[in-house]
């Protein structure tokens, strides 16, 4: 059951991350992509009540709510701009192939950093190997 645990919400990212990115380039390059999430967060804000009702410890909104700090407003923030980046790259051409892993490649070398200053998490010698792995291989599949 532990590793259920440990294991089931890679897995439901990795599910949903790869039917976002799907969603996000067949977004109409005729619609403006903040129009087009103001439908996105709409569905977003009925499911996570949904969910929070039916899932949910406790059903007290208000209760939940006071124990809120910047982290929730400030998230909220940087999805619209990760929706809506992608949806622009996706717009500006971006192949769903290499995008995610140019991103995801950058993101891996820029979180190594903030988990070591943030954190104080170890910056082990494989890491930073497995880091400027990625990056060559940024250079490998963007060569043409």
């Amino acid at each position: 059951m532990l590793l259920f645990s440990y294991i089931w919400p890679i897995a439901l990212v990795i599910i949903c991350n790869t039917v976002y990115q799907v969603c996000a380039k067949s977004v109409p390059v005729e619609i403006d992509p903040l129009a087009s999430l103001t439908v996105t967060y709409l569905v977003a804000a009925i499911m996570s009540g949904l969910l929070y009702l039916w899932l949910g410890e406790s059903v007290d909104f208000l209760g939940e709510y006071r124990k809120l700090n910047w982290a929730p407003f400030v998230l909220g923030a940087v999805i619209v701009g990760l929706e809506a980046g992608w949806i622009y790259a996706y717009k500006a051409g971006w192949p769903v192939s290499t995008g995610f892993i140019v991103q995801s490649s950058v993101l891996a070398a820029a979180l190594l950093l903030v988990g070591y200053w943030l954190y104080q998490e170890p910056l082990a010698w494989n890491k930073v190997v497995g880091v400027a792995i990625c990056l060559i291989g940024l250079v490998v599949i963007n060569y043409r």
